[in-house]
């Protein structure tokens, strides 16, 4: 058959295209840009009405539609991704002839009260209403080695301490992306019984802190030591990370965990053919040391970010709040700087660090790196040469930029952004 999966690139849908592909279909890939042969150019952000998709649509026997945020942004609504784009997709496919509709949808969206599974049921609502052959797909948290989650929830893992939410006890049952798409070619080849929703999950129902535990026994590590997060302080977190980008804590999602994520399994049992795989199994032996170092990496960025905007930020306040004026200004007389000059100079450094460190929370990127780099090199050797004592100093105070070049070496041979 020839096979629409919208949102090819997506997690999700990188492992349907190739479930489908195996199984000797046609796959072609709904993409933002299309690039190749096998490629659709489409935006559901924009693709709002039916006539936007009719060209589209020609030839398809099944169109797949696996687009979905978590958090929304830069335009990317729950409203528009979820509902709007998918039901003229819908309606377009009805209209085209489309033999049959498979939607992602999401474990909850039946009864879920937050915007981002009400925008769901908007568009599983619709689907079911129209005279189409379809099935609708609500899994649970989808687990692979590529998913956003899945990396956040093992490098949160690998952390010796584990903050649990309101202690960590909400229920789970989250299903290997493999087995979801394995489900999803098994009813295209034959759905003869198979009910038009079907709720997904997977082997094993644990609870939160159950799961972290699994994906850091299976990476190797020692138990860790679990300390419970009241569930008040976790609403003000989710209400302060609300917007911010990237953030996998935002008020919907907090209320989304609290309310857990689970169903029996006969479903995805009976549409599998055998037990689903639980998470005592989701990292399997040979992948464990590779998905460890990736894990532990996932911290390496924000841990160099806030240490290094800690040393300017803290060097800052030292120099204008803490240490004595006259002795700093004291210290400036061996390089010719005496006076009004010397005071200048202290605050428009102390100044440049409140900038500095400012900037390395919010813009890093190469270009800043480098100019830290510089000017600690910089100033560190104008110091060796104009207070040589330093260098011999009992604490280092001089010696210690070798760790702070260090670091922002790694950081500018790592970092992906200008």
């Amino acid at each position: 058959m020839n096979i629409l999966v919208c949102g090819a690139n997506g997690f999700v849908g990188r492992a349907l295209c190739d479930a489908l592909a195996r199984d000797g279909h046609r796959v072609l890939k709904g993409v933002r840009v299309a690039t190749r042969p096998d490629e659709v150019a489409m935006d559901y952000m924009a693709d709002t009405h039916p006539a936007a998709w009719t060209d589209r649509l020609r030839g398809i026997h099944v169109v797949v539609n696996a687009v979905g945020i978590l958090i929304e942004g830069a335009g990317a609504t729950f409203d528009r991704i979820h509902r709007a784009a998918p039901i003229a997709l819908f309606d377009a496919a009805r209209i085209a002839g489309v033999r049959g509709i498979v939607q992602l949808s999401a474990l909850g969206a039946e009864h879920g009260d937050t915007p981002y599974f009400q925008s769901k049921r908007a568009a599983d609502d619709h689907l079911r209403s129209l005279p189409i052959a379809h099935h609708i797909l609500r899994p649970a948290l989808v687990y692979g080695r590529e998913g956003a989650s899945a990396r956040f929830f093992r490098a949160l893992a690998t952390a010796p301490i584990h903050p649990l939410p309101a202690g960590g006890r909400q229920l789970l049952r989250p299903i290997l992306v493999d087995e979801l798409a394995e489900i999803v070619v098994r009813l295209l080849r034959d759905d003869a019984g198979a009910p038009s929703v079907l709720n997904l999950v997977g082997g094993a129902e644990v609870e939160f802190r159950q799961m972290l535990a699994a994906y850091r026994k299976s990476m190797g590590f020692a138990p860790a030591w679990q300390v419970p997060v009241p569930a008040w302080l976790v609403s003000v977190g989710a209400a302060l990370l609300n917007r911010l980008p990237g953030s996998l804590l935002t008020r919907d999602t907090w209320r989304m965990l609290r309310a857990g994520n689970t169903a029996a399994a006969t479903t995805t049992c009976r549409a599998l053919g055998r037990p689903p795989t639980g998470v005592e199994s989701f990292i399997e032996p040979a992948d464990a040391l590779a998905l460890r170092h990736q894990a532990l990496a996932a911290w390496r960025p924000g841990l160099l970010r806030g240490a290094l905007a800690l040393i300017w930020l803290w060097t800052a306040v030292c120099s204008v709040f803490l240490y004595p004026v006259a002795d700093s200004l004291a210290l400036l007389e061996p390089v010719g700087l005496h006076g009004m000059a010397a005071r200048a100079a202290l605050y428009l450094a102390a100044g440049l660090d409140v900038a500095l460190g400012i900037a390395t929370l919010w813009r890093p990127g190469r270009r800043l790196w480098a100019a830290q780099l510089w000017l600690v090199s910089g100033y560190t050797a104008v110091i060796a040469v104009a207070l040589p004592a330093f260098l011999w100093h009992p604490f280092g105070p001089i010696l210690k930029n070798a760790a702070v070049i260090a670091l922002l070496l790694i950081l500018l041979t790592e970092e992906s952004k200008p």
